[in-house]
């Protein structure tokens, strides 16, 4: 089967009901992100970067995968499907999709302050006083900024071997992730889905350029990937 990569950001999960965190203002619900998604942030005021979080862990609980999500996992039906999201929920996955790397982390996981290979499995509230088995507070199984993206490497490799690559849900402006269009192979199809395209179909070569929601583009586009195979 061919290899179907997608590349996936807050605009696909936001369809779900989930907030993308950055206000117009640059905020992120309130907070200056300096506060709330830095380690630096997290060693002034660990009370305040837990809260924070588990504001968002408790709505993710509460939505759905949308109909984008379920269009992703249903192309696994005729395609090896790879996503690459910078997404820190788990809708793909819950949508069926089987092979999903998250960039940034994932929000139903936390591990040790000091030591980030202590990942557990944690869908409840963190609290002050909890602790990873080697007994340092845990925090949110989160990539903050100033932090390396461990899986950066694995998904470029990813990429570099596709067939098709799929955008979505994302400008392509927040580095290091938006540098993975340029390890896809030349002149590979490249389908860009946003409802304000920022990218034009001169760009790049074989793009094709979907002016519309996560979700209707996401249909769009399936049925026509279902149909070509």
């Amino acid at each position: 089967m061919k290899k179907l990569v997608v590349l996936t950001g807050a605009g696909i999960s936001a369809e779900s009901g989930i907030k993308t965190f950055r206000d117009a203002d640059g905020l992120w619900e309130g907070h200056d992100v300096m506060e709330v998604a830095t380690p630096q942030g997290f060693e002034r005021n660990p009370a305040l970067v837990l809260d924070f979080y588990n504001q968002r862990r408790r709505q993710l609980l509460e939505v759905h995968p949308n109909q984008a999500h379920l269009s992703l996992a249903k192309l696994e039906d005729q395609y090896t499907v790879h996503i690459i999201t910078q997404n820190v929920d788990d809708l793909h996955e819950r949508a069926g999709s089987s092979n999903v790397i998250h960039l940034h982390g994932e929000l139903l996981k936390a591990r040790g302050a000091s030591d980030p290979n202590s990942i557990v499995d944690w869908k409840k509230d963190i609290n002050l006083g909890d602790l990873c088995t080697a007994g340092t507070q845990l925090r949110p199984h989160i990539v903050w900024f100033g932090e390396d993206v461990p899986m950066l490497a694995k998904a470029a490799d990813i990429t570099a071997n596709a067939d098709i690559l799929i955008i979505i849900g994302t400008s392509m402006q927040v580095y290091p992730a938006a540098s993975l269009v340029h390890y896809a192979p030349n002149n590979i199809p490249i389908y860009f889905i946003d409802p304000k395209p920022n990218i034009r179909e001169t760009d790049f070569n074989n793009l094709t350029v979907i002016k519309n929601s996560a979700t209707k583009g996401m249909e769009l586009l399936a049925q026509k990937l279902l149909k070509n195979t």
